[in-house]
């Protein structure tokens, strides 16, 4: 640890009642002898309180808004545990020399793996076979249903993730459209994707998927003029963020049959890891066209071990005077000067 440090490191943990702390994560912060403060953070006089003094704080799923982070005067690092960072001011904590870390690629399989899953329960009506079958009763039609292999699967956000699930989806002989102002034409080649412009992947995709990251130039970037682009058999697949799609246009185009299906693992309007649980009045719950599972696809034994471990090691490197292995807001000046990211294997 760096000598340098003249004080006790102080690590505020977010989350702690929905994500309670794993043993991974104190291994691993053990190396600071640091006070570790668990709380949940559910608002912003909760974490002023708990962590006004907090040299580090590690953040699931909370928010962490620019007025909260000019009060905490001795943060250096905020450890996102997971890969999106739009609940956290990060232009905030840059004026501030606070270095927002994060894990881009913790989930990658399983955001891709459970984004196939969305497609093929959509494919193969599974929602609706099961529940003739829990009822007895026979199948009415086949309408709907098609091979994947003359499917055409639109990708808008061709990253890690866009480009893992389109592996996945050439393997079932998907066609695949790519939407992505950053893509290259060497990704472009790489991949065997069709490189085009958003309205054409929105007037050709059988299936729609959202991966790209909430900015705040596509939020409710799919509204009800979006959803008419589309194909009237097309499904919209969300394993994004929420903040993508303007859920009472999408709610209207399912129930009015401007396009045949969704499934959403990601919203904006309900809030999944509510601890006392969430309300059920949402629109969503109102139709029977949409497929909807409670913001998991990033879930795994192996990915929840590698966002604690990593975000818990990020926190270490910043406090031991290095920078960690991403680093969000890289024109960050830090507060204290870090070294260049050191091999984790170190730890």
């Amino acid at each position: 640890m760096n000598d340098t440090m003249s004080k006790k490191p102080i690590v505020a943990r977010l989350n702690a009642v929905t994500f309670p702390m794993l043993d991974a994560e104190r291994e691993i912060l053990a190396f600071l002898n640091a006070d570790v403060v668990e709380l949940e953070g559910a608002t912003d006089d909760e974490i002023l309180s708990a962590a006004k003094n907090a040299d580090a704080v590690m953040i699931v799923s909370a928010y962490l808004h620019g007025n909260v982070i000019r009060e905490l005067q001795h943060l250096r690092v905020i450890s996102r545990l997971g890969t999106g960072t739009d609940k956290i001011d990060v232009d905030e904590a840059t004026r501030c020399g606070i270095v927002v870390a994060n894990l881009p690629d913790f989930s990658t399989e399983e955001v891709a793996d459970h984004t196939l899953a969305l497609i093929l329960a959509s494919a193969r009506r599974l929602k609706y076979f099961e529940a003739c079958m829990r009822a007895g009763e026979k199948p009415s039609s086949v309408a709907g249903m098609h091979r994947l292999a003359v499917q055409t699967l639109g990708i808008i956000g061709f990253g890690r993730i866009g480009k893992a699930v389109a592996k996945r989806a050439m393997a079932f002989g998907m066609r695949i459209l790519a939407y992505d102002p950053l893509l290259t034409p060497g990704e472009k080649n790489e991949w065997n994707v069709e490189a085009v412009d958003f309205e054409t992947v929105l007037s050709q995709s059988d299936y729609l998927s959202l991966l790209c990251p909430l900015t705040s130039g596509n939020r409710e970037m799919i509204r009800m003029e979006q959803l008419r682009m589309m194909k009237p058999a097309s499904v919209l697949i969300n394993t994004g963020r929420g903040e993508l799609v303007h859920e009472e246009d999408l709610v209207e185009a399912l129930k009015t049959g401007v396009i045949q299906g969704a499934a959403i693992d990601v919203f904006a309007g309900i809030n999944v890891f509510s601890e006392s649980g969430f309300s059920t009045n949402h629109p969503y719950f109102t139709i029977d066209n949409i497929l909807l599972t409670p913001h998991v696809s990033a879930n795994s034994e192996e990915a929840m071990i590698a966002s604690r471990t990593g975000g818990s090691r990020a926190v270490v490197d910043v406090l031991s005077g290095f920078y960690p292995r991403h680093v969000v807001n890289c024109n960050v000046i830090p507060r204290i000067p870090l070294q260049d990211a050191r091999n984790e294997k170190n730890l």
